[in-house]
């Protein structure tokens, strides 16, 4: 007599006969992939491997005495975690922010960090052929996170570093 297990087995045995095999969609090795953004007047795009995950501003609670680019403590799913204009840390200068606003959520020694950006572009992949120099992408502080740059469809992306923005030492001080 055969038991429940056994049937379910061969169920198994007989669909995996005609289980068709995708091929396996590893990127080119000669692309470069990761996800677009604004910050300002520059197009920016950052790795894959160092973006968290991207979500809506979070609801935020304001710090006192921070720097004035640390906009508050943000809560996603029982996470708390600093938000940061990266705008007015680059830049000086505020991010405008409108419903619908997205951030990046990079992870970092001691935890998360949420970062504004201005507008999403989405996933964005390059050919190594494509890869030119930073130019004016890499003004002022920028320079410390770009250093390299690919064009694409008329426009310039700097690879932004959130690994070494994770890493300086003024933005890991937002204490005023």
């Amino acid at each position: 007599m055969r038991t429940p297990f056994d049937i379910l087995a061969e169920y198994e045995r007989r669909s995996l006969q005609h289980a068709v095999v995708l091929p396996a969609q590893e990127a080119a090795p000669d692309q470069w992939r990761g996800v677009g953004y604004r910050v300002g007047q520059r197009r920016l795009a950052s790795n894959f491997a160092e973006v968290v995950e991207i979500v809506a501003l979070p609801p935020m609670t304001p710090v006192p005495g921070a720097q004035p680019w640390l906009l508050g403590i943000g809560n996603l799913r029982g996470n708390l975690f600093p938000v940061v204009d990266l705008k007015q840390f680059l830049e000086g200068e505020r991010t405008v922010l409108h419903e619908g606003q997205r951030v990046l959520v990079m992870r970092q020694a001691g935890g998360d960090v949420a970062l504004t950006i201005d507008e999403l572009y989405g996933q964005r992949s390059f050919l190594h052929s494509q890869r030119t120099e930073p130019g004016s992408l890499a003004e002022g502080r920028y320079a410390n996170f770009i250093d390299s740059a690919f064009h694409s469809d008329e426009h310039d992306w700097g690879v932004f570093s959130l690994s070494l923005l994770a890493r300086t030492p003024e933005f890991r001080q937002a204490a005023g």
